[in-house]
């Protein structure tokens, strides 16, 4: 009742405001309960919802980045509908630990001797430098201080690590010197930082890992590589420059390196932290590690999202964001016409498949375009600005981006479901 009274309450100010102003000829009861109708039922609409993603950004972080696989959501579902053992142990009996369930997986897939979650990667950093360099000094590249997405910052993390940060080398050169005069008896950690969106080119030069690691280890400090996105299979194999894998760096010999779970790895939400067994001990001690602790759906969805990875071509198969990686040109034409030939149907719209450019997104590889196929929309009553936010509002909202005076779909961020989804709204609203 009092949802109704509130809502009928505002459409009659909004009529009494538009009788007012001369907008409005009259009391109309029609329209009164359209407007209610439509308020009762925006009101009951969840705020966080699905959305259609027809921008080609794969790792759109607004959208909520990687989507997870069919094995992620039914094991969320099994754990979510009753009790599970996130901290039981079944064979002992007794009281277990909830990082157990992934912490094998990632040995067997990464080849770390330990390894630790918690609930994104600025919690990851935050976590190592906390641990292991509190009250003492980090010494990073000044190329390296990036801001990540929502204003965070790396000297704004170290520092709420309880650590001093050390700058070293410039804006684009760093070299393994650079590091070395830094070092004083206080510094306990040398810190290397992915870049993210931030690239500078040209004159440039970075300290090589290996020397990076040498360095450390001739001080005796910890080396830890922040690797930003983090992807467990090779990006050359989707036709996209190198990017480094914990693997690799691990093998380099970095002590600890830590990285995302929602981004190139196409799982949900973490910050993932592996690396050496006697850094990630300490770090399970660490009273911070309860505040970033992960929740047993997140883990749940992790776990199945790695154990995919247990054979790389089933993982390109089975995660969304590596078969949008590994999209195939034929593939992209074929669904793309499929599209606008459903489109087409469409009264009062018009659909053709064109060249477009996607991009992989989440900090990782920015500047790398992937050749994509979109469908262009026009409308025969609508502008690309009202089509645009007409379609934002729907009960699912479709997100697309305006290019030439069309409205575009790309196709290699859209689901095979979406298909009949697009069409269903334009002919809602082209009725």
């Amino acid at each position: 009742r009092s949802r109704l009274t509130n809502a009928l309450r505002k459409a009659l100010d909004t009529q009494r405001g538009g009788i007012r102003t001369g907008e409005v000829l009259g009391y109309d009861e029609a329209r009164l309960w359209s407007e209610v109708e439509s308020a009762i039922a925006e009101e009951s609409q969840h705020s966080l919802r699905r959305v259609i993603n027809g921008t080609g950004i794969v790792l759109h972080t607004n959208l909520g980045r990687a989507p997870l696989s069919s094995a992620a959501l039914d094991a969320i579902c099994d754990v979510a509908a009753g009790y599970s053992n996130v901290e039981f142990d079944i064979e002992s009996g007794k009281r277990g630990s909830r990082y157990a369930h992934v912490d094998e997986l990632f040995r067997e897939i990464v080849g770390t001797e330990a390894a630790l979650v918690v609930n994104n990667n600025a919690a990851a950093v935050m976590l190592v430098v906390n641990t292991l360099a509190r009250d003492g000094e980090v010494v990073t590249s000044r190329g390296e201080l990036v801001e990540i997405g929502g204003s965070f910052r790396i000297p704004d993390v170290v520092e709420r690590s309880e650590a001093d940060l050390v700058e070293v080398g410039t804006t684009n050169k760093t070299r393994a010197a650079d590091f070395e005069h830094a070092i004083t008896e206080k510094t306990c950690m040398l810190l290397k930082v992915h870049p993210s969106n931030y690239r500078v080119t040209g004159f440039t030069e970075e300290t090589p890992r290996e020397d990076f690691v040498t360095l450390a280890n001739e001080r005796e400090l910890w080396a830890v590589e922040d690797l930003g996105s983090g992807t467990l299979v090779s990006t050359e194999t989707f036709g996209l420059p190198h990017e480094p894998t914990p693997q690799e760096v691990l093998e380099s010999g970095m002590h600890v390196v830590t990285f995302s779970g929602d981004k190139l790895l196409g799982g949900p939400q973490a910050g993932i932290i592996v690396g050496r067994k006697d850094a990630i001990d300490r770090m399970k001690k660490n009273p911070l590690l309860r505040a970033l602790r992960m929740d047993k759906l997140t883990l749940a969805a992790l776990e199945a999202t790695l154990r995919a990875y247990l054979d790389t071509d089933r993982a390109k198969l089975e995660l969304p964001v590596l078969g949008m990686l590994n999209a195939k040109p034929e593939e992209l034409n074929s669904r793309a016409a499929e599209l606008s030939s459903l489109l087409n149907s469409v009264e009062g719209i018009t659909a053709e498949v064109i060249e477009s450019v996607s991009y992989s997104g989440g900090g990782a590889l920015p500047d790398e375009a992937m050749p994509t196929r979109a469908v262009a929309i026009t409308s025969a009553t609508l502008n690309m600005d009202s089509l645009a936010e007409s379609l934002r509002k729907q009960k699912i909202p479709i997100v697309g981006r305006i290019h030439e005076g069309r409205f575009l779909m790309d196709v290699r961020t859209l689901f095979d479901a979406d298909f009949e989804i697009i069409a269903d709204t334009l002919r809602r609203l082209h009725a």
